[in-house]
C-alpha cells in the first residue's frame, strides 16, 4: 500500500478526507452560486430590493469575484502555508469564509454583496482550498490522479448537496437566513478539517530548511514562491499556462447560468436547481472515474481527451439548444450537454494539478501550482463577466437565443484550450536533447 500511496497510509487518508471536506464546503457553495443568481435576478425585477434594476452581468459579478479570487491569491497562500503551517492558514480562511456569508446576509445594496459574498468569500475560499490542493498531491505517487479526483470531486458532490439545500432553505426561510445557515455549517465542517492539514514529512523537512535560512521574519509573508526561470521559459510551461487561461475563462459560465438558462427553456426555478445538482453529480463522477483512469492511461493523455470532449459537447449540444426552433429538442440537447460538460470539463480541475507534478517535478510543484492557479483566477475574472454581458447581445427571437453569444464564447475558448493541452502533451514527449521520445503513458 505504501508503494501506491507513497507515504504513511493512515495520514494520507486523513489528509484526503480533510481536503475533500474543505473542497466540498468552500467550492460546493461557490459552485451553487447559480441558485443565488436566479434569486437575485428575480429580485432585480422587484422594487426596493438590494438588486433592483441590476443586470444579470452585474449580479454575476458577485460569483465571478468569489470564483476568481479563489485562485488569484494562490501564490501568497502557498507562501504562507510554507512559512507558517497549513492548518493555521486554512483555519483563518474558514473564519473569513463563514463570516462573509453572514455579513452578506445583512447586505442592503448590490455592492455589499459584491464585497462580502464576492471578495471576502473568494479570499476565504482561497486560503482553505489552495492549502488543501497544494499539500495533498505531495502525499501520493502512483495514485495521485485518483487521490486528486476524489478530493476535487468535492466540488461536484458539494454542488450536488448545496444547490438543492440552498434552494430549499431560501424557499423556507429566505435568502438571508439561508446564508446565515450555510455560514454556520461551513464553519463547523472546515474548522475540523483544517486542523488535520499538514505537509508530507519529506516536503515538511525541506520547507523547514528553507524557513531556517530566512533572514527576516517578513520573508515568506510578502514574498511569494517564484517559478524557477528555467521552468518558466520552457514551451511546456507556456502551453500549460495558455490552456489554463482559456479553459478557466469560460469554465464557470455554464455552472453560473444553468438555472437562468433553464428558465428560457420553460423549466421552473426548482428544475433549474436540479440542473445545477445534475451537473455537479456528473462533476463528481467524472473526477473520480477519470482520475482513476488517468493513473493507468496517463494524466496528460486524459487531460487532452477530456478537454476536447468538453469543447465538442458545447458545439454539438449547448449551442444547438439555443437556436433549435423546437422546445423539446432544445431541452433534450441541454440535458445532454449538462451531463457531458459535468463529466468532462470538470475533469480538467482534477487533472491540472496532477499534470503539473508530471511536467515540472515535485520540487517545482508548489511554485508552479500557485502561479498557474493565479493565472486561472485572473482569466475567470475576465471571461465570466464577458459571458454575462453577451447574454443580452442576442435578445431577439426565442428566449434561449439570448444565450447564443455566451455559448459561442465558451466553444471558442474551449477549443483553444484543447489545442493548448495537445501542445502540452507534445512538449512532454520532447527530451532534454530536443528530440521526440515516446512517453505515451504520461
Amino acid at each position: 500500500m505504501s508503494s501506491i500511496i507513497g507515504h504513511n497510509f493512515p495520514q494520507a487518508v486523513i489528509i484526503t478526507v480533510a481536503s475533500f471536506t474543505i473542497v466540498f464546503t468552500c467550492c460546493g457553495i461557490n459552485f451553487a452560486f447559480g441558485i443565488f443568481q436566479a434569486v437575485f435576478e428575480t429580485l432585480s425585477q422587484q422594487p426596493d430590493t438590494p438588486f433592483t434594476g441590476a443586470s444579470p452581468a452585474l449580479i454575476d459579478l458577485i460569483g465571478t469575484l468569489s470564483i476568481s479570487l479563489m485562485t488569484i491569491g494562490a501564490p501568497f497562500v502557498v507562501a504562507w502555508a510554507k512559512r507558517f503551517s497549513p492548518w493555521l492558514i486554512s483555519l483563518i480562511g474558514t473564519v473569513i469564509f463563514s463570516a462573509s456569508l453572514i455579513f452578506a446576509s445583512f447586505g442592503k445594496s448590490l455592492w455589499h454583496f459584491e464585497v462580502t459574498q464576492g471578495v471576502l468569500l473568494g479570499l476565504g475560499t482561497c486560503m482553505s482550498y489552495m492549502t488543501a490542493v497544494t499539500i495533498a498531491p505531495t502525499w501520493y505517487t502512483k495514485r495521485r490522479g485518483l487521490a486528486l479526483g476524489i478530493i476535487t470531486s468535492g466540488t461536484g458532490i458539494g454542488g450536488l448537496v448545496w444547490a438543492p439545500a440552498l434552494k430549499a432553505a431560501i424557499d423556507s426561510m429566505g435568502y438571508r437566513n439561508a446564508m446565515r445557515l450555510a455560514g454556520g455549517i461551513a464553519f463547523g465542517l472546515n474548522v475540523a478539517a483544517s486542523f488535520a492539514l499538514d505537509w508530507e514529512p519529506e516536503t515538511k523537512a525541506r520547507i523547514q530548511m528553507e524557513n531556517n535560512a530566512r533572514t527576516s521574519h517578513m520573508d515568506g509573508i510578502l514574498k511569494v514562491p517564484i517559478v524557477d526561470w528555467r521552468v518558466a521559459r520552457t514551451r511546456r510551461f507556456a502551453a500549460q499556462a495558455l490552456g489554463a487561461v482559456f479553459q478557466s475563462a469560460v469554465y464557470y459560465l455554464p455552472l453560473f447560468f444553468f438555472a437562468t438558462y433553464a428558465r428560457t427553456l420553460g423549466y421552473s426555478d426548482t428544475a433549474g436547481a436540479n440542473f445545477i445538482a445534475l451537473s455537479n453529480a456528473c462533476n463528481a463522477i467524472g473526477k473520480i472515474a477519470i482520475g482513476y483512469a488517468a493513473d493507468h492511461m496517463g494524466r496528460l493523455n486524459a487531460l487532452v481527451i477530456t478537454t476536447i470532449i468538453s469543447a465538442i459537447a458545447t458545439v454539438c449540444f449547448w449551442l444547438p439548444s439555443t437556436i433549435a426552433g423546437d422546445l423539446e429538442t432544445s431541452q433534450g440537447l441541454f440535458i445532454t450537454f449538462t451531463v457531458l460538460y459535468g463529466i468532462f470539463a470538470s475533469a480538467y480541475v482534477a487533472l491540472f494539478p496532477a499534470s503539473l507534478v508530471e511536467l515540472f517535478g515535485i520540487q517545482n510543484f508548489a511554485s508552479v501550482n500557485g502561479v498557474l492557479y493565479m493565472v486561472r483566477g485572473m482569466a475567470s475574472l475576465v471571461g465570466t463577466p464577458v459571458g454575462g454581458v453577451l447574454i443580452r447581445s442576442h435578445s431577439t427571437g426565442s428566449p434561449a437565443r439570448s444565450y447564443e453569444g455566451m455559448t459561442l464564447l465558451t466553444m471558442a475558448c474551449l477549443f483553444v484550450a484543447s489545442v493548448a493541452v495537445i501542445w502540452v502533451r507534445v512538449e512532454a514527449m520532447v527530451g532534454p536533447d530536443g528530440k521526440l521520445v515516446r512517453k505515451w503513458k504520461m
